[in-house]
């Protein structure tokens, strides 16, 4: 198996030896084809090629070991994600003690002689009034009195941390975004790894150009199990790390970049092999493109290509139907195409296309995949619709049972969605939109539970542009009232409610249809336990405050008086100011700066790349400056 490649290369040699003048060079080293070595039968004895035989074996055996070190890597992010769930459940049941023990504890006596527990709403104000913020602009500093003393010792912690999570600005001219710097170092780090693989050992000298050229296929392919993985939505990195598909999503990006790369320079190093070896025997350029491993090759290289030409963000955004059938196809053929192009690849394939196959068949189309009535409603700004439904929960048998959505979901969760009654094309499509409504309160794997409990499930559904899955749907709401649903899900991970629920203050700031984020989280961190319910005044046991940035009035209708309502009762702290429409942007950091309180601060934001930008940066400057809070994005859309 490890000799293919070059067999069939020495096979193209022997047979155009007579036809090769007998001085020819090997690639520019200087040494003549025949001088001074009889090749006979076998141009293997040759030592130059005996050298590059082993040299590639090497590669092979020294490439084996790639995989091992990925997976000591994920052991220890694994290790740091139980630690870390760990010392959040520790922190929230501290919290919640607080409710057994008479009167307020200290932190909520502390916080509450800052802020009042009236409730009112008022667009454009903030719920309490006492002790409301003054007026805020660029000049207002973020901590002002309050900000704590750094210890010396740890000032050069703190800046480190600040700069992890600062987020660069984007790129000029082409307005590229940028990660926070703690996805860039980790981007560095795995790409530095994989340059390590392409030239350790690797003698920097045009004889080995093939070698060097081999190696960086069989680097490609060490690294299709990763692509597969970090793109497949039912995956064990969930699991063990605490991050969902979507927040590895710009490391699935990353790492298909690395791949086209590879295979690029690859495609290279094989060409100037032909040039300057194959060429001067014979070998015409006709001959070596059509030869059946370099054809394939070519094949696999084109199907990779395309793949991630039509998966940028320009293409994806215009024509997303066409991206998501072009991303099924390509995948399926580029695995084909390489099976059949390179011998040393198959395990690689086999794995990758494993991972394709039971995440697409097994978990998505089957185990969860469910079908429902729906409702559609056209709101009044005529360009969002709230898609409805509802089901009893079917209890889980157990913890390790898959989970649908007829079980229910949980807070900050989202799925896939198809619609077939919209055309022939929507029976295959899905599209992904976050859980709106709030999480069924008794979504458990607890088989004891007697009675069904009951989903209210709801999408915040904004029609994006002029053609497309949102402009379609908004089409066929504005004529029908009813359709039938499949959806494929839930997905998601918890983090960011386990750091809401573990601080003290836990702020959420939601841009435009970020709200559908923002809903499900503050209704599970203020929704009463029942015997809270019962004849009882509320006892808050965290500050929960609401920054919710719209761009027109008619947007506040997407969540009903009376649920917003509901939310302050329970003790929410609203601001909604004037529409941008009508008086520009807030001055975000201002605020996020000043609802900052004390200590174990949480904060979530969700919306458009500009505001997350602003609220991570703020939170950034006060964790340089000492504060104790910490920030989590989630996307709204993809």
């Amino acid at each position: 198996m490890d000799e293919v490649p070059l067999s069939r290369i020495l096979g193209a040699l022997r047979q155009s030896a007579t036809a090769s003048p007998s001085t020819s060079p090997l690639l520019g080293g200087g040494v003549s084809i025949n001088q001074g070595v009889d090749l006979g039968d076998d141009p293997g004895k040759d030592p130059r090629f005996r050298a590059l035989v082993e040299a590639v074996r090497y590669s092979r055996r020294f490439v084996l070991s790639y995989n091992l070190v990925l997976l000591f890597i994920l052991a220890i992010f694994t290790a740091w994600n139980w630690c870390d769930k760990s010392l959040l459940q520790k922190r929230r049941k501290s919290l919640e003690a607080a409710k057994d023990v008479p009167g307020r504890t200290p932190v909520l006596e502390a916080i509450d002689e800052a802020w009042s527990s009236s409730s009112s709403t008022v667009a454009g104000t903030i719920t309490p009034s006492d002790g409301a913020p003054k007026a805020l602009n660029e000049e207002t500093p973020l901590l002002q009195s309050r900000k704590p003393k750094s210890p010396g010792i740890w000032k050069i912690y703190l800046v480190l941390k600040s700069w992890i999570q600062y987020q660069p600005r984007p790129v000029p001219i082409i307005h590229k975004t940028l990660p926070p710097n703690s996805t860039s170092l980790l981007v560095l780090a795995f790409i530095s790894l994989n340059f390590f693989y392409n030239f350790y050992n690797m003698p920097m000298n045009m004889r080995y150009l093939f070698v060097f050229a081999d190696r960086c296929g069989l680097i490609f392919s060490a690294n299709l199990p990763i692509l597969y993985l970090l793109a497949a939505k039912n995956q064990p990195i969930k699991f063990l790390t605490g991050h969902s598909y979507e927040s590895l999503n710009v490391f699935h990006r990353r790492v298909g970049e690395l791949l086209c790369f590879e295979a690029l320079i690859h495609l290279i190093g094989m060409f100037l092999t032909w040039y300057g070896l194959l060429r001067k025997l014979g070998f015409t350029l006709e001959r070596f493109i059509f030869n059946e491993l370099v054809g394939l090759g070519l094949g696999t290289f084109a199907a990779y290509e395309i793949l991630y030409l039509t998966s940028l963000g320009s293409f994806r955004q215009r024509c997303y139907e066409i991206f998501l059938a072009l991303h099924i196809f390509l995948q399926i053929a580029g695995l084909i195409l390489l099976w059949l192009h390179y011998h040393t690849s198959r395990p690689y394939v086999g794995v990758s296309l494993a991972i394709f196959l039971i995440d697409r068949l097994i978990f998505r189309i089957w185990l969860k995949s469910s079908t429902h009535a729906a409702t559609l409603a056209v709101q009044d700004d005529d360009e969002t619709i709230i898609l409805s439904s509802n089901w009893d929960i079917s209890k889980r048998s157990s913890a390790l049972s898959i989970n649908n959505m007829k079980n229910g979901w949980r807070p900050n969760e989202h799925i896939f969605i198809s619609i077939p009654t919209l055309s022939k094309k929507h029976m295959i499509q899905s599209h992904p939109f976050t859980i709106f409504s709030a999480a069924p309160t008794d979504n458990t794997t607890s088989s004891t539970d007697t009675g069904p409990s009951h989903a209210w499930f709801s999408l915040l559904i904004r029609a994006q542009k002029d053609s497309g899955f949102t402009r379609t749907l908004l089409d066929y709401a504005r004529t029908h009232q009813t359709t039938r649903i499949r959806l494929d899900g839930p997905y998601g991970s918890s983090h960011a409610l386990d750091m809401l629920y573990s601080s003290n203050t836990a702020i959420i700031v939601a841009g435009g249809s970020g709200i559908a984020v923002a809903y499900p989280l503050l209704w599970a961190l203020l929704n009463p336990p029942s015997d809270e319910q019962i004849g009882r005044p509320l006892r808050r046991r965290r500050k929960v405050r609401l920054l919710w940035i719209i761009h027109s009035a008619l947007h506040k209708l997407w969540v009903p008086a009376d649920k917003m309502q509901e939310l302050q009762d329970w003790g929410l702290e609203l601001l909604v100011p004037p529409p941008t429409s009508d008086a520009g942007r807030p001055v975000v950091t201002s605020i996020v700066g000043e609802w900052v309180d004390g200590a174990r601060n949480g904060v979530v934001v969700s919306g458009p790349d500009g505001l997350v930008r602003d609220v991570r940066n703020t939170c950034a400057a006060m964790v340089r400056q000492g504060v104790d809070v910490n920030v989590q994005v989630e996307k709204f859309g993809w």
